[in-house]
């Protein structure tokens, strides 16, 4: 476990004594694909470290309709928000896929954090990239249409594969439409469209980018 928190950021620049510690305090836990881990509202303050599989946060509207905020991978954390200011969740977190998780206690975290100052800088880092893609979530609801606020998730998302860029979530129509504001079956038909014309080409929904996605579809 000491390995696996020495490679995320949070933990990289801590002694070696701190991390000992924190393997004997974080608790591990599986859970199966679409576990509630918890729902906006809740008054929880655990730090979550993702050993393996992934997780979405999203708000839920009353009528039940989803809007999902972020998508967390391996080596990623979440919750230092309620972590921080003890303030009830901002956000449901729910798993996609089963999931392997390393829970720390915020009166653990604290030990550690007190002894480590520079933890702090880390997670400011990570809080002003939240708040960047917040920004530009508002700026994309405001000023672009369906298709551009698919191509602008697209380009965020993919990672480089040799001469391609690779969408590695595994998302469905579904997420995509709630990601972006718009209904499944527009996301279909844009998606469709893209595959059409060579852009894009999907395989157990991996999307693979094969070329410059246009300005105007």
């Amino acid at each position: 476990m000491i390995s696996m928190l020495k490679d995320i950021s949070l933990f990289s620049g801590i002694d070696d004594e701190s991390l000992k510690y924190l393997e004997e305090v974080a608790v591990k836990k599986s859970f199966s694909k679409n576990t509630i881990l918890f729902s906006k509202g809740d008054e929880t303050d655990s730090l979550y470290v993702i050993k393996s599989g992934m997780v979405k946060a999203l708000i839920i509207d009353e009528d039940g309709k989803e809007m999902i905020l972020s998508i967390h991978r391996p080596g990623e954390y979440f919750g230092e928000m309620s972590l921080i200011d003890k303030e009830p969740r901002s956000a449901t977190i729910i798993t996609k896929e089963p999931t392997q998780l390393l829970i720390i206690h915020r009166k653990d975290f604290l030990k550690v954090f007190d002894s480590n100052p520079d933890m702090v800088y880390d997670l400011f880092k990570v809080l002003l990239k939240r708040l960047r893609k917040a920004t530009d979530k508002v700026e994309n609801f405001a000023f672009k249409d369906v298709y551009g606020r698919i191509a602008n998730l697209l380009n965020q998302l993919g990672k480089p594969v040799e001469d391609e860029w690779v969408v590695e979530d595994k998302l469905t129509h579904s997420e995509i439409a709630n990601m972006v504001g718009s209904s499944r079956e527009m996301v279909s038909k844009i998606l469709k469209e893209l595959t059409a014309g060579g852009y894009i080409s999907t395989d157990k929904k991996q999307i693979t980018i094969h070329k410059k996605l246009p300005s105007i579809f």
